[in-house]
């Protein structure tokens, strides 16, 4: 009977090192809080490009409101790795509290053309956000680049670095 001879080893591959977080530091933006000084690291998984923006109301007195902006990105298999289990496609960056989030929003969303703060750039009207002027305006929260004060009716946006948009109206 021949011999058979024994199986050989199979290598198994090494995985190679994860990538680096990418850092994000742009020194001072103004103010402090999400969308002003933003320092940190994004790490793994880095977040897709931003799908669309989501823009509502916080609240407010009788002469203004303040709005918010959220950049979400459109994947589901990334929405379940950073922790949304509930089967969504369409999340956050971040899971609200990650203290990797206002890094991540950062790197995706990049400066407002306007401030230079890390966050959307915000219009009234289609005019820039440099305070209220008795008609349709807006003016950039002093601390957070992603909140705005909203004077007046009309429509209010804000825009991400890569062109996508979101906007609320204010009857």
């Amino acid at each position: 009977m021949p011999t058979v001879p024994a199986p050989q080893p199979t290598a198994t591959p090494t995985p190679g090192p994860e990538p680096d977080p990418i850092p994000y530091d742009p020194g001072d933006g103004g103010g402090g809080g999400g969308g002003g000084n933003v320092s940190g690291t994004c790490g793994q998984p880095l977040p897709p490009p931003i799908a669309r923006v989501n823009v509502q109301m916080h609240g407010g007195s009788s002469s203004r409101a303040l709005l918010d902006s959220t950049p979400l990105v459109s994947d589901a298999a990334y929405c379940r790795r950073i922790g949304f289990t509930d089967g969504r496609s369409v999340c956050p960056v971040r899971m609200e509290g990650d203290p990797e989030r206002a890094a991540c929003e950062a790197l995706r969303v990049g400066r407002a053309s306007d401030t230079g703060r890390a966050g959307p750039t915000w219009s009234a009207n289609g005019k820039s956000c440099n305070g209220p002027d008795g008609g349709t305006a807006c003016l950039n929260h002093p601390d957070n680049q992603f909140l705005v004060w909203a004077y007046g009716s009309g429509t209010f946006r804000a825009c991400v670095a890569g062109g996508v948009c979101g906007e609320l109206r204010i009857p």
